[in-house]
């Protein structure tokens, strides 16, 4: 089988370890096991829970106290609506095997993350591109939605909020996406890796699983939960597409591991207190963020409404990677360069990490484009 190299993560492989100043991560900036004790009013003597734990498969969905707080996410989800997974990666990996096949058409906003255009495509399906636009607000323009969605359409895939632009689609567009699809038969698959981080409100997204009777939501602790280390992740959906994910989740996954489940659980119980932090990073590093665009001549975006990224627009003449690895040469600061998101003349920047090595990381930027 054939699929496209990821090149985000190839890029992230090179880099990611060699930088001194991360303005690449996508996850908000990662808690200790200490630190969610302390969030969910626990101490080191909750370590001991562990003590007794046998090594064994453990549930191999999941455990009922990890899927019931999964589904407590949702509107209209209960603990049979999920299954767990090995991270998101592992859920938007598990609902293309089990939705796609050959010869089906796929239509997929990009830019996005890069599997869900190139895993359908590595199987044969055809793959419609939906271009999100700056000039739109990067959010998905439906009337062309609606000319590539035909009646055979197998799939839509969409991400909310959006990696890496931070657009971010409210209830109305879903349900106007919703119709697109029913009008066709045709199932929703939204990456919701990034929700619980929306610049406003409680910070919650709503989910297309809620909205569409064949809507898929995957999510993970890794993004808004600040957990990546667990490596968990889940689908919500209709019963009989978890059956079905369930066919094709035995052969790669048997069951998460078990001290994975059990602190993906505690976080997810105490998800206020936890996304409190998040939220607090977030929306603090964006207003930072925000202040340095404005000062800066070469630079240009559109402001995220929700997520850990944004896109910035350069005026520089470099190509984006040329102008990544420049910048890391010179500073040390890593940024994502737009060409591993099929968005040429663009940057990808995380603004999750502490506002410490953000604001020191800008600043290093900020002499860099002095001198370019």
């Amino acid at each position: 089988m054939h699929i496209e190299p990821f090149g985000v993560e190839i890029w992230m492989n090179e880099w990611e370890t060699r930088c001194e100043w991360n303005l690449a991560e996508t996850c908000v900036e990662s808690l200790t096991i200490a630190e969610l004790l302390k969030l969910a009013g626990r101490n080191d003597d909750s370590l001991s829970d562990l003590l007794p734990m046998k090594m064994t498969y453990g549930a191999i969905e999941g455990s009922d106290r990890l899927r019931q707080a999964i589904s407590a996410l949702y509107q209209n989800q209960k603990p049979e609506n999920t299954i767990v997974t090995h991270g998101t990666i592992g859920a938007n990996m598990l609902v293309h095997k089990t939705l796609v096949s050959r010869g089906d058409r796929v239509v997929a906003v990009v830019p996005t993350y890069q599997q869900h255009y190139s895993i359908p495509a590595s199987i044969g399906a055809d793959v419609y591109p939906l271009q999100l636009r700056e000039e739109d607000g990067f959010l998905p323009d439906l009337e062309q939605l609606r000319a590539l969605v035909t009646p055979d359409t197998r799939l839509i895939a969409i991400n909310n909020p959006n990696n890496p632009t931070g657009a971010l689609m409210g209830r109305e567009m879903l349900e106007e996406i919703a119709e697109i699809a029913r009008s066709a038969g045709a199932w929703v698959l939204c990456d919701e890796v990034y929700r619980g981080t929306d610049q406003t409100g409680n910070g919650m997204t709503d989910s297309i699983a809620d909205i569409y009777e064949k809507g898929i939501s995957t999510a993970g602790m890794s993004k808004a939960y600040s957990l990546a280390g667990l490596r968990l992740g889940w689908i919500a959906g209709p019963v009989d597409l978890i059956e079905e994910v369930t066919i094709h989740r035995d052969y790669d996954t048997i069951s998460v591991g078990m001290i994975d489940d059990h602190f993906a659980a505690l976080a997810l119980e105490n998800k206020d207190q936890v996304l409190a932090r998040s939220q607090a990073i977030t929306r603090g590093n964006l207003v930072i963020l925000d202040a340095w665009i404005a000062d800066e001549a070469k630079i240009s975006w559109v402001k995220p409404a929700s997520g850990t990224t944004a896109l910035l627009k350069y005026d520089l003449p470099l190509n984006s990677r040329d102008f990544c690895v420049a910048l890391l040469r010179e500073t040390g600061v890593m940024f994502t360069p737009g060409s591993a998101l099929g968005m040429e003349g663009y940057v990808r920047i995380g603004y999750a990490n502490s506002p410490e090595i953000l604001e020191k990381g800008l600043a290093l930027v900020s002499e860099f484009l002095a001198r370019h």
